[in-house]
C-alpha cells in the first residue's frame, strides 16, 4: 500500500543514533543518509524515511499517528524496546508485553516525540 513513511527531525544525528540501534534489534541494518539529507531505513520490504522539514520550521510529531514496526519474535520485540531506551526514546503505555489478541507490543516515543510500536504474532 505504501511506498514509504517519512518523519521529521530536527536532529538527524540523534535520530540516526536511535533509529539505528532499534532497527539493529530487529535484524536490521543502519540508515543510509541519500543526497537530499534523508536517512532511510529499509526492512522487511519498507522504507522508513527521516528528514528535517523542507519548510525549516521545527518537526513535530503526529498526533494521534504511531509507526508499526514488524518484529520477528517477542524477544526482538524487547530487545527493539531496550535498544531504544538506550538511545534516547521513552518507554510509553506498557513494557513489552503479550495482548490477549496473541499480539506481542511494545511502544516507543523516538527522540522527536514520533509514537512507534514493534509487533509480533504469538498466536492467531
Amino acid at each position: 500500500m505504501f511506498t514509504h513513511v517519512m518523519i521529521g527531525s530536527n536532529d538527524l544525528e540523534r535520530a540516526r543514533s536511535f533509529y539505528d540501534a532499534t532497527f539493529a534489534a530487529l535484524g536490521g541494518v543502519p540508515g543510509e543518509m541519500d543526497s537530499r539529507g534523508r536517512l532511510i531505513y529499509r526492512h522487511n520490504g519498507g522504507r522508513l524515511m527521516i528528514t528535517t522539514p523542507i519548510n525549516g520550521e521545527p518537526a513535530t510529531a503526529a498526533n494521534g499517528g504511531t509507526i508499526g514496526i514488524a518484529a520477528a519474535s517477542p524477544s526482538h520485540v524487547v530487545a527493539w524496546h531496550d535498544a531504544g531506551i538506550a538511545h534516547g526514546g521513552t518507554s510509553i503505555e506498557s513494557p513489552p508485553i503479550e495482548r490477549p489478541n496473541g499480539a506481542f507490543v511494545a511502544y516507543l516515543r523516538d527522540p522527536d516525540g514520533n509514537k512507534l510500536t514493534a509487533r509480533t504474532q504469538t498466536t492467531t
